[in-house]
């Protein structure tokens, strides 16, 4: 595969770069967000690696950048960050996998052998209205393919929803899955999903009087 690498960690850079090429892949690697992104432009990769804290332009609005001149090449995220957000960010921006330093080379090769693998399988897409779907493997909604970012608490509510097409979800049910770890009262559900549809660009979110949500089957 042939992999644009940014971590400006000069020793794990260059143990990355041995290492992968080693085992046959080619590595571009890049200490800079801009610098990286300027050759992103002109050049065409399989893979990013992908560190969160790098000079100029970090992991997270690189990866934000590509979106926008519509560039979509899978990513592995690299990073000492453990805070949840930060993780429900990368993921909402679309990132294959997220591997927290330190970590053995080893398991990076696992990685991308697992990314490598999952892009010859189709992907499971849910179609939610004219232009919204699902990717129900990755737990990303897309729209017009193009992965949105929401909080934790909304995916949860988008996924919930999402595997129930077609039947109405209850406030019961928005407890156990989205507000596990404490008890809310329905008019704080309410609050969120409504917080949750003003984000949305089409509104696929039915509420159903006295009972719940639900999104009908297109």
């Amino acid at each position: 595969m042939k992999i644009l690498l940014l971590e400006d960690e000069v020793m794990l850079n260059e143990s990355i770069c041995e290492y992968l090429e080693s085992e046959g892949h080619q590595v571009d690697s890049f200490f800079d967000g801009l610098e990286a992104l300027r050759v992103i432009k002109e050049r065409n990769y399989d893979l990013l690696i992908l560190d969160i804290n790098v000079p100029n332009l970090d992991g997270l609005s690189f990866l934000e950048q590509m979106h926008t001149i519509k560039i979509h090449t899978p990513a592995i995220y690299i990073s000492a960050l453990v805070d949840i957000e930060d993780i429900s960010r990368a993921y909402a921006l679309g990132c294959n996998d997220y591997l927290k330093k330190p970590f053995h080379l080893k398991e990076l090769l696992l990685r991308i052998d697992r990314v490598k693998m999952l892009q010859n399988v189709p992907r499971v897409h849910l179609r939610l209205s004219k232009n919204y779907s699902y990717d129900q493997e990755h737990s990303v909604l897309l729209f017009n393919q193009e992965p949105q970012i929401l909080t934790k608490r909304q995916f949860q509510i988008i996924d919930l929803l999402s595997r129930n097409r077609g039947r109405i979800v209850d406030f019961e049910q928005f407890q156990t899955y989205v507000w596990s770890e404490q008890v809310v009262d329905n008019a704080t559900m309410r609050a969120e999903i409504n917080r949750l549809k003003k984000n949305l660009k089409e509104d696929f979110i039915i509420n159903v009087r006295g009972m719940g949500y639900m999104i009908d089957k297109p």
